[in-house]
């Protein structure tokens, strides 16, 4: 089981990947916009090294802004991983425009995530790309009417067939009992947010279980 946090909010960062839960952090424009942050004026050289502290082994950051800048943005960004010690992932919208930049950033060496994946029918055009990750996601489908568990379980289906593997990294979840019922269709790999994250780490039985154990010592 892979997991890791999704959220650009540093404060989050600091409260829930020393769990050991998470092997890396994911992010994109809108969760940065959610922190505060200015996406274009990001020093992703020390927010990959702060990440690199906390635990985290690997750091996923979308792609912005004019088609024609991707390649040089994608290089910059495996560059500030490199500097900082820790894996820096490139992820691409499944749009064609960015598709057809997808092979250029992929020629750099570093590892590629085909996000807002919405259909099934979008893990061909990532495993023919070489995509070592695609993100569909999956809350955002189920609200928008479209059959996302029968998406996704065809996608846990799909790398069955002969040609690279291409991870999926199920996104856009609301809660714990959506990543177990996407489990126990075959998915193992998971971005959550810090809502979702903290709803996995609690449960009110174990809490009046623990209290108990604690009760029993403290009345010997």
């Amino acid at each position: 089981m892979t997991l890791y946090l999704d959220t650009a909010d540093r404060a989050a960062w600091a409260e829930l990947m020393p769990t050991g839960l998470f092997q890396g952090i994911t992010t994109n424009p809108t969760l940065a916009a959610r922190a505060g942050l200015d996406y274009p004026r990001i020093d992703w050289a020390s927010l990959a090294a702060e990440a690199r502290d906390l635990g985290a082994t690997a750091l996923h950051a979308q792609v912005f802004g004019p088609i024609e800048s991707y390649v040089d943005w994608a290089g910059a960004l495996y560059a500030a991983g490199r500097a900082a010690g820790i894996e820096t992932i490139v992820k691409i919208p499944l749009v064609l425009d960015a598709i057809r930049a997808t092979p250029a950033i992929k020629a750099l060496g570093g590892r590629i995530l085909m996000t807002a994946c919405y259909d099934a029918k979008q893990m061909f055009v990532a495993r023919a790309l070489g995509a070592d990750f695609i993100a569909p996601y999956f809350g955002r489908m189920a609200e928008a009417g479209i059959d996302a568990m029968a998406h996704l379980a065809t996608m846990a289906k799909m790398n069955d067939a002969e040609g690279p593997v291409c991870r999926v990294l199920v996104a856009s979840l609301r809660s714990p009992e959506q990543m177990v019922a996407l489990a126990d269709i075959g998915h193992d790999c998971f971005t959550i947010s810090p809502d979702v994250a903290r709803a996995l780490l609690s449960d009110s039985h174990s809490i009046a279980a623990y209290h108990a154990f604690e009760a029993a010592v403290a009345q010997r």
